[in-house]
């Protein structure tokens, strides 16, 4: 493990919060880098110190590091390597959604779990496939309805004739990605089958449990916009997604290329015909999850991540703050995000890059703050502007 870095802001590996590497360039919708960007309308839920020094200016009388203590960027392997071609291979059946696939990475690196909300149409079910093909990994996709029983997600026992006995049968929660599509039409009773899953990464039927294979993670989608007829999801089971990324509409050039590809005959449910390919493994994720532990965080850092989650729980605007899981997911996040970035050690702006899809579902808004149109989104832009960084 590398050494604490004596300053945020070096200039051989200077951060800037929402960019990745050169090997993958990020869009303008990267959410890792919307949480870096005050919103336009911040709510006034806490007053930023007057005096406070921009984020990336490094105090005058630091002396710079030595040789010796200087953190240095994470040595080019190939786990990293792999990971990072990843969303080149994604690109080929999916355009324009780059930071999802980011975040699905981060998701993997921490094995957590995601919620994807987006309209309907944007490639959401697109985008879990191909990730998976590049990462030869299985999945599974499940149509969340109001009549979708328990047994049907994690399986059931079933008579055998043949033997006389009850045998079970794996239900689709038994794959490395599991795809639960409009997981809000469902009743909280199917929801909640999901949880031991999601957090014990077993089954239990009939008193047996099961493990599920490694790596395991649940990619639930929603609609933002279509609320009749739907179950929202409670806050306990909400707390057990990792991030919760948004998936917006494409740009007009981007829409374009959609439909240049469609023109030329591209046909979604062929991967391989797109050229879509494993470029990495679970042996590669193993390696990268074993190298995103050893990334170093200086005690400064733990209690800014405090500062600002403790700063959710009274602010005006919320009824209900981010609780400490929301706090050790912060932290995770942000240090897999540093490593996809090349780096050691992490930074004040990977904390900010993660707090936006790490942190917005784990909130809830007071009734006369939704009369108001105020957003969620918001609120937190306005916690991070406000929150002293550490130096």
């Amino acid at each position: 493990m590398s050494s604490q870095p004596n300053s945020y802001t070096d200039s051989n590996n200077q951060y800037t919060g929402g960019a990745m590497p050169q090997h993958a360039p990020a869009t303008q919708d990267d959410p890792m880098k919307q949480a870096n960007q005050a919103p336009h309308n911040p709510v006034p839920d806490t007053q930023a110190p007057h005096n406070q020094a921009p984020d990336n200016q490094a105090p005058h009388n630091q002396a710079p590091a030595s040789d010796e203590s200087r953190p240095r960027p994470v040595a080019e392997d190939p786990a990293r390597q792999s990971l990072l071609n990843v969303r080149a291979e994604v690109g080929k059946a999916v355009v324009g959604q780059d930071p999802t696939v980011t975040g699905m990475l981060i998701a993997l690196l921490c094995g957590g779990h995601v919620l994807l909300e987006g309209v309907p149409g944007v490639a959401k079910t697109l985008l879990v496939r191909a990730l998976s093909t590049a990462l030869s990994l299985d999945t599974k996709r499940v149509q969340f309805t109001p009549d979708l029983m328990p047994g049907d997600v994690t399986g059931s026992l079933v008579y055998d004739s043949h033997s006389s006995e009850f045998t079970f049968r794996e239900g689709p929660v038994f794959t490395n990605i599991m795809l639960a599509d409009e997981i809000n039409r469902t009743p909280p009773k199917t929801q909640a089958s999901l949880l031991e899953a999601m957090e014990e990464r077993q089954v239990s039927v009939d008193g047996v449990s099961r493990p599920l294979p490694v790596p395991f993670i649940v990619a639930a989608t929603q609609n933002p916009v279509e609320y009749e007829g739907t179950y929202p999801l409670p806050e306990a089971q909400l707390d057990r997604f990792l991030l919760k990324l948004t998936m917006p509409l494409p740009g007009r050039s981007e829409e374009i290329e959609v439909i240049r590809r469609h023109a030329n005959g591209f046909d979604p449910r062929d991967l391989a015909a797109a050229g879509v390919r494993p470029v990495a493994g679970a042996s590669d994720l193993s390696s990268a999850q074993a190298a995103v532990a050893q990334v170093a965080v200086a005690p400064e850092l733990l209690s800014y991540i405090v500062d600002i989650v403790r700063a959710t729980r009274s602010a005006p605007s919320f009824q209900l703050g981010v609780s400490p899981r929301g706090a050790t997911a912060l932290l995770n996040t942000a240090k897999a995000w540093a490593w996809l970035s090349g780096r050691t050690f992490v930074t004040p702006d990977d904390v900010k890059a993660l707090s936006l899809p790490c942190l917005r579902h784990r909130v809830g808004l007071r009734p006369e703050a939704q009369m108001d149109g105020i957003q969620v989104d918001d609120v937190l832009g306005s916690i991070l502007a406000s929150v002293p960084v550490p130096r």
